[in-house]
């Protein structure tokens, strides 16, 4: 009697998933890599330039074994039957680009030519997303734990940043730009931090009191949840306006106030704008976080003899946090883009140089200030996430 031969299990459900989309990111990147301009020269800093792909690079010695490499980590990733093979194609592809990148733009540039700029193109913004996006979903698949992935996160940023301190972008137009600012970037990358925590620190001090005070009291959940709810709906640009008139009126009121530094432009109206947005997601996620806590626990630890503090502290409090750290989480994040915008009405912070590059039409100082903005919201979104995993983990 023989055997049958035994069928090779095919991927169904979230397995088929996740190689699907590991193969829509692979050919994104091989399009990307074949067509899109990887790099663009440009005369100056504001005008639009000549895109080249990687195989139309005049250093061919370059531009072809660059597509050869990340052609390859895309076909892997694709291929790939493991996530740690996926894992790494991906890491290889992005960090290739990284490379070739800074290679490339010292090959384009013409020697003795001091206004010319080499700038990122779609290509390579393109490639680089591919590979991120393989790598994160490897990265979900093989299922790390939250050190795991605040680990990954700061080593990818760190990936990054040794690039940049090995000069190897410093021919990119991006770098150059930083080179003009750099006293000013660290100054305003201060800002924009004191805008972000100066707004989150008070309203986590009133909004995880006043959600557990609406979580108590039904009658003043639904009025405390409309208002901060039409606060929420206003657009951002028009709530930095709404403060600065009162503001402006207290400071020429009183003259003290305005030495104290408040006045209807700056930091002041800017951190009030960014609290009253905070308030809304704590709020409502930590009314969210005590109503998830499941009525037979508090009545067990009541029938222990356990009092309201000692209830709140030691039962209510760790069932609910990992709730109310989704919406610390949102609140950042939030900050972090939103404080972008404070530049507009003389707050600082990396919004300055968005929409001074948007100004003079210099898109690579746009960048100077948008990467930053989008390394820190991520950073704060994986660090957050792994904290609010960790406390699933404890409370369950």
């Amino acid at each position: 009697m023989t055997e049958e031969p035994t069928a090779r299990p095919v991927p169904t459900g979230a397995a088929a998933e996740g190689r699907g989309l590991a193969r829509l990111c692979a050919v994104a990147a091989l399009l990307a890599v074949a067509f899109a301009p990887f790099l663009a020269l440009q005369p100056n800093r504001i005008v639009s330039g000549e895109g080249f792909s990687l195989p139309a690079l005049p250093a061919a010695w370059l531009g072809l074994p660059l597509a050869a490499v990340l052609t390859a980590c895309a076909l892997v990733a694709a291929l790939a039957h493991h996530a740690a093979v996926q894992a790494l194609a991906g890491a290889a592809g992005a960090l290739a680009a990284l490379l070739g990148a800074g290679l490339a733009a010292t090959a384009l540039l013409p020697a003795g030519a001091t206004l010319a700029r080499v700038s990122l193109g779609s290509g390579f913004w393109l490639t680089t997303g591919a590979f991120g996006l393989i790598l994160a979903d490897a990265l979900v698949k093989l299922r790390g734990g939250p050190l795991a992935r605040i680990t990954l996160a700061f080593a990818a940023v760190g990936a990054v940043l040794a690039v940049l301190a090995a000069g190897l972008w410093n021919d990119l137009s991006i770098m150059r730009e930083y080179a003009a600012n750099r006293d000013s970037f660290w100054q305003q990358g201060a800002r924009h931090l004191v805008l972000v925590g100066g707004s989150l620190a008070p309203a986590l001090l009133l909004g995880i009191p006043l959600g557990y005070l609406c979580h108590r009291l039904a009658a003043a959940r639904g009025a405390v949840l409309a208002v901060l709810s039409v606060i929420q709906t206003v657009p951002s640009i028009a709530m930095f306006g709404l403060m600065m008139a009162p503001l402006a009126a207290l400071a020429a009121a009183y003259p003290a106030l305005g030495a104290a530094g408040i006045r209807g432009i700056g930091l002041t109206p800017a951190l009030l704008a960014l609290f009253l947005y905070s308030l809304l997601p704590v709020v409502a996620n930590t009314v969210a976080g005590f109503a998830a806590v499941p009525p037979a626990v508090v009545e067990a630890a009541r029938g222990m003899g356990m009092g309201p503090l000692r209830r709140l502290a030691g039962v209510e409090w760790p069932l609910a946090f990992p709730v109310i750290v989704t919406g610390v989480r949102i609140v950042l994040v939030q900050n972090i883009g939103l404080a972008a915008v404070a530049a507009l009405i003389g707050a600082g912070g990396f919004g300055t140089f968005v929409f001074r590059g948007m100004g003079q039409t210099a898109m690579d100082l746009v960048l100077l200030g948008a990467v930053p903005i989008v390394i820190l919201a991520f950073l704060a979104a994986v660090v957050l996430d792994a904290v609010a995993g960790r406390a699933r983990g404890r409370a369950a």
